[in-house]
């Protein structure tokens, strides 16, 4: 799909001191940054009828006119995969996501994701950018996600997810006893070296995790995590820069450390558990048609489940939980 963007806003007083694209990214937030910088780098965006950068900034009281247009979306396949959908109605899509599922198509993966089920589930998708798709979660991380279904609710959902007004919390084993909760506050930005990987850097974007303990084990700890904001790999990679990182992550989480008198069952189980401990388990947002708040709970799946009941039978051993 390709359109025409035409709009004519007033930048408000308090975004004064931003930088234009940032100041743009809250008024248009169904747009991606990259986005709004190819319009002003083209010249499709005028402040008081002048061609600005996107580095240049906003005093509040400028006269912004843009003049674009909307980026073609791919035209994705449909495909009949079965969906977990636990809402849905004229605006929005609630989904628990299976872990093993790629949400967005990509180079190594253009077909049987995510998106390609919800093309098949709801076509009229096709025409908004992502399919409608808000947020996303690793391929193997399990639970909630949101879908909008029209680009009114897409545009409403994206300021409340810029703005850290949904809320978005997860279950998670990270290895090692933790002794309290707390937050992680440090920027992420992709690796330097190795691309496909994120890190904890100086000059990457914000990154925000508050995280509070729910069970300890003989090695590890049952957490229950809040994003405030929403990086890639933010959990995955906050966690491991604490020194402790998921229990099964391939990417982050390093060798595998059996603790000393593990019992068989938790030799076992720590040995075949190939993904990230990681589950989506509850979603908040302000509904775009009713203005309500509505909350989401999806159970932990069963492999996590599975796990934490061996780590609960381990710990009783060594009189943990008495």
């Amino acid at each position: 799909m390709t359109d025409k963007i035409q709009q004519t806003l007033i930048i408000p007083d308090p975004l004064g001191g931003m930088r234009l694209d940032q100041a743009l990214a809250i008024f248009l937030p169904q747009f991606s940054r990259t986005q709004i910088q190819e319009w002003i780098k083209s010249g499709n965006v005028t402040v008081n009828n002048k061609k600005w950068k996107a580095r240049d900034t906003v005093l509040g009281g400028e006269t912004v006119i843009i003049d674009a247009m909307r980026k073609a979306q791919p035209a994705w396949d449909a495909q009949p995969i079965d969906l977990n959908i636990i809402y849905e109605d004229e605006a929005v899509i609630i989904i628990n996501k299976t872990a093993g599922m790629v949400v967005h198509p990509a180079a190594g993966n253009f077909e049987n994701t995510l998106l390609n089920a919800v093309l098949h589930h709801a076509p009229s998708l096709q025409q908004l950018p992502r399919a409608g798709i808000l947020h996303r979660l690793d391929k193997n991380t399990s639970g909630l996600l949101i879908i909008a279904k029209t680009h009114d609710s897409l545009q409403y959902l994206s300021r409340q997810l810029k703005n850290h007004k949904i809320i978005r919390i997860y279950q998670a084993i990270a290895f090692g006893v933790m002794t309290s909760g707390g937050t992680i506050n440090e920027p992420i930005s992709r690796h330097p070296i190795q691309r496909k990987r994120m890190a904890v850097i100086e000059t990457g974007k914000e990154a925000i995790t508050h995280y509070r303990v729910i069970e300890r084990y003989r090695a590890y700890t049952r957490l229950k995590i809040q994003l405030e904001t929403g990086r890639t790999h933010q959990i995955r990679v906050h966690m491991a820069y604490i020194r402790h990182p998921l229990l099964g992550d391939p990417v982050y989480g390093g060798r595998l450390q059996l603790p000393k008198g593990a019992s068989h069952d938790l030799v076992q189980i720590l040995r075949t558990f190939k993904r990230q401990a990681l589950h989506a388990s509850e979603l908040s947002i302000t509904h775009p048609i009713t203005h309500k708040m509505m909350t989401w709970n999806a159970p932990l799946p069963e492999d996590m489940q599975k796990l934490i009941e061996v780590l609960k039978a381990d710990a009783k051993d060594l009189d943990i939980f008495s």
